[in-house]
């Protein structure tokens, strides 16, 4: 929205959103997109810190960083509001969500080079072409048709998983994307109705706070569901009675 203090990054050339720009600090282009990323970040390393200490797939630990990446990511573009830096945001996005369709599917995959392969070059071309080519829409769309390729296999994995408090993960991210895109709905469709009351909710920043609650809960369900498929004990429990994770018993042999 409109400009508070002048802009330290100079005007504004990406996307912007609901809250006004440069209100708390002329580095600061929107302060509570930016800062409401800090949660995201914390819940990443938590989730870092448990996939490395207890020793599981490396994979997992790249997936925990990659959050971190786009957290980071998310930090630089709400605060500079320039189109260099929404690339930085969107295109880790998109990084992520092949990391999941890797993680969701490589179990069941017989030619184990292949679709590392396959989506290591698909990042790096949308890289490439998303740094030469402004998507709009078709962002929008590209990344929506990734996460409905994780949906059938995240159901799958939901309905044949017993154990209640792993459910109850499945429950809490569905909840979170259905809450937190209700958040970046209104923030987005109804900003000049929002604008004109006395305190912003700040609909985008919830969507961050959200997505970060989201991404946590999505790796630690899928931390338990390849635990389980690799014969680990994994059993849900949590961090002062309120943080779920992972805890695995692997076999004395690994």
């Amino acid at each position: 929205m409109e400009d508070g203090l002048s802009s330290f990054w100079g005007p504004v050339t990406s996307l912007d959103w609901c809250e006004k720009n440069y209100v708390h600090s002329s580095y600061i282009g929107e302060f509570f997109n930016t800062v409401s990323n800090v949660p995201c970040i914390l819940l990443a390393l938590i989730g870092l810190v448990n996939a490395l200490r207890q020793r599981f797939e490396k994979r997992f630990s790249v997936l925990h960083l990659s959050n971190v990446i786009l957290a980071i990511g998310s930090m630089l573009y709400h605060a500079t509001l320039q189109h260099v830096t929404h690339q930085g945001d969107e295109t880790p996005m998109v990084w992520e969500m092949l990391l999941y369709i890797y993680i969701l599917h490589s179990p069941d995959w017989h030619y184990r080079s292949t679709m590392p392969t396959f989506l290591f070059l698909y990042g790096a071309a949308f890289a490439i072409l998303h740094s030469l080519v402004r998507f709009g829409i078709g962002f929008k769309v590209h990344y929506a048709i990734l996460c409905l390729l994780c949906i059938p296999r995240m159901y799958k994995y939901y309905i044949h998983t017993e154990d209640v408090a792993t459910k109850r993960l499945a429950k809490l991210y569905v909840a979170t994307i259905s809450l937190g895109s209700l958040c970046w709905l209104f923030d987005r469709l109804l900003c000049k109705q929002v604008s004109q009351w006395y305190i912003n909710p700040q609909g985008h920043a919830l969507w961050h706070v959200l997505m970060g609650f989201n991404a946590y809960f999505a790796n630690t369900f899928l931390m338990f569901c390849r635990a389980k498929q690799l014969g680990w004990n994994p059993k849900v429990v949590h961090f002062l009675g309120v943080l779920p994770y992972v805890k695995i018993q692997k076999p004395k042999t690994q």
